[in-house]
């Protein structure tokens, strides 16, 4: 496994996982049991507890045992670094085609301008 020193890599890297997404995903209506968590996943209960233990260690679910049975949820601005992310380069792209979208206008408008004369 790569070891992934920034936490946003570490992020990406596990959400990517198709089970761990949907683990996330169930964990978004609220804390749940392992065993509910493992519940409608094509993987064994030990497979589960691997991919809790990468999102535990990314720090994006906690988990508590009470007796036999250990709960998740989400652990709360786990994924505000990833938003800050994509927020800037969203934000960065929506200048760009601003930008472009002057440049046409200002370009058509130029066009229009030549018809007439």
């Amino acid at each position: 496994m790569v070891n992934y020193l920034d936490p946003i890599h570490r992020t990406f890297h596990a959400l990517a996982d198709p089970t761990r997404l949907a683990m996330f995903e169930k964990l978004c209506g609220g804390p749940a049991p392992v065993s509910e968590l493992a519940e409608d996943l094509p993987v064994s209960l030990p497979a589960v507890l691997k991919h809790l233990a990468v999102l535990e260690a990314d720090g994006i679910v906690v988990s508590r045992k009470v007796g036999r049975v250990r709960t998740c949820r989400i652990q709360p601005g786990a994924l505000q670094q990833a938003d800050e992310w994509i927020t800037q380069r969203r934000v960065a792209w929506e200048r760009s085609l601003d930008r472009l979208g002057n440049w046409l206008e200002a370009d058509n408008f130029r066009a229009e301008q030549e018809k007439q004369k």
